[in-house]
């Protein structure tokens, strides 16, 4: 990774430390919510649930490990009783484990909602494989032009990077469409399509992040708009997303569960 810039305002260090702490706290909280709902839900989407809790446990690690390389990439002081300064410590901060942990999450994000929408097997085992490679193809081609301080380079791997992108949020906005219509009850079906429509709106906030550095901003404001901006999007993408998988498979569960009761 490049080396942070110098010049950072304390308004600036404590928003981006802020931010990487609410993620840590929205993620494990969320892990911890989602683990403790398994026993609720029917054995059929347990599975999905587990894995929407694993999701939030890897991003609760990466988030831990990306607070303390920020916290130790600076010193921060009051001097003579005054404002706080900072100051680059001179150790790195090491921004790749977001990508580490978006190579390892956004697929089995994709994977938890076909899997709760409870397709057909075929159809079931096919989606996860197309969108899960086809998100970790996303991430793979983004990660080049992140490192990079160029521009023109930037843009070039943010172009191939929204190639799988496109292909992905099509298929949520469209392709799941008459899927979603199917579902058990009208309840299912709503929380089927917020999830979808929640996965897309998260998504597109990530593509205008990443250009962040390419119009016109720089230095320590980028720095910090970039964190604070990928931190939200995180949380609303595992941890809020989570939420919504959590209440798919509980109202599909109570509506298999009555079914099984209604007599003969």
């Amino acid at each position: 990774m490049a080396p942070l810039p110098d010049g950072f305002s304390y308004a600036e260090w404590n928003a981006t430390y802020n931010g990487l702490s609410f993620g840590i706290a929205a993620m494990g909280s969320a892990t911890i919510f989602f683990w403790l709902q398994l026993p609720n839900v029917t054995k059929s989407y347990r599975t999905a649930l587990t894995i929407t809790g694993i999701v939030t446990l890897i991003a609760t690690y990466h988030y831990i490990r990306i607070f303390n390389s920020w916290s130790e990439a600076f010193t921060v002081a009051s001097k003579d009783g005054g404002d706080y300064e900072v100051k680059l410590t001179g150790a790195p901060f090491n921004d790749g484990y977001r990508y580490v942990d978006w190579l390892l999450t956004v697929p089995l994000l994709l994977i938890e909602l076909i899997l709760v929408m409870k397709l057909p097997q075929e159809e079931t085992v096919s989606l996860s494989w197309k969108l899960g490679l086809a998100s970790a193809l996303m991430v793979a081609l983004g990660y080049p032009g992140e490192i990079q301080e160029d521009l023109s380079v930037r843009w070039f791997w943010w172009c191939l990077s929204m190639i799988p992108f496109c292909y992905v949020v099509f298929t949520l906005a469209v392709g799941l469409a008459e899927s979603t219509s199917k579902q058990p009850s009208p309840a299912a079906a709503s929380l089927v399509s917020a999830a979808r429509y929640l996965t897309v709106l998260s998504w597109c906030t990530y593509p205008f992040v990443y250009m962040v550095k390419s119009v016109g901003l720089a230095g320590p404001a980028a720095t910090m708009y970039e964190q604070v901006g990928y931190s939200i999007a995180d949380v609303m993408a595992k941890a809020v997303f989570g939420v919504l998988i959590w209440a798919i498979a509980s109202e599909k569960s109570a509506v298999e569960e009555s079914g099984k009761l209604l007599p003969k």
